[in-house]
C-alpha cells in the first residue's frame, strides 16, 4: 500500500532537496502548484520513495527556484505548466514561450477567459 509523507520546507530548501533525490535516484514524480482560498500559493515536489511518495510542500511563497537543472525535462514541463496556469514564478525557468495556452486565454491571474473559438482564432492569425 503507498504512502504519502508531507514535509513542510522553505524556498532555500527546494533546490538542496532536488539534488539530495536526484542522488539518492530517486524520481521525481510531479511538481504541483495552486492558489488556496485565502490566496495562499502552494508548491508541493512528489519523489518517489519506494512504495512511498515524498512530498516537500512550500506555501505563502509566489517565487520559488527552478529545479529544471537538477531533474531537466521531469521538472522544467511540470514548473512551466505550473506556471502558465497559476500565479507562481520559478525563478531561472525559461517560460519565454506558451506550452499550450495562447496569451490571450488567461485573464492575468491564473483565470480562464471565455472566448468564442472564433475570436481566438482570429486574434492569433488563424483564419484560414
Amino acid at each position: 500500500m503507498q504512502t504519502n509523507e508531507k514535509i513542510q520546507i522553505q524556498p532555500e530548501e527546494i533546490v538542496p532537496t532536488a539534488e539530495k533525490m536526484r542522488q539518492a535516484g530517486r524520481l521525481l514524480i510531479m511538481i504541483h502548484g495552486h492558489i488556496e482560498n485565502d490566496g495562499t500559493p502552494v508548491v508541493t515536489y512528489d519523489y518517489d520513495d519506494g512504495p512511498n511518495v515524498l512530498s516537500y510542500e512550500v506555501r505563502g511563497h509566489a517565487t520559488v527556484p527552478t529545479i529544471s537543472h537538477i531533474y531537466d525535462a521531469a521538472a522544467q514541463w511540470a514548473e512551466r505548466d505550473v506556471a502558465e496556469l497559476v500565479p507562481i514564478t520559478f525563478e531561472g525557468l525559461d517560460c519565454s514561450q506558451r506550452l499550450f495556452m495562447p496569451d490571450n486565454l488567461l485573464s492575468g491571474e491564473g483565470q480562464i477567459t471565455v472566448t468564442p473559438i472564433d475570436v481566438l482564432r482570429k486574434e492569433n492569425n488563424l483564419d484560414s
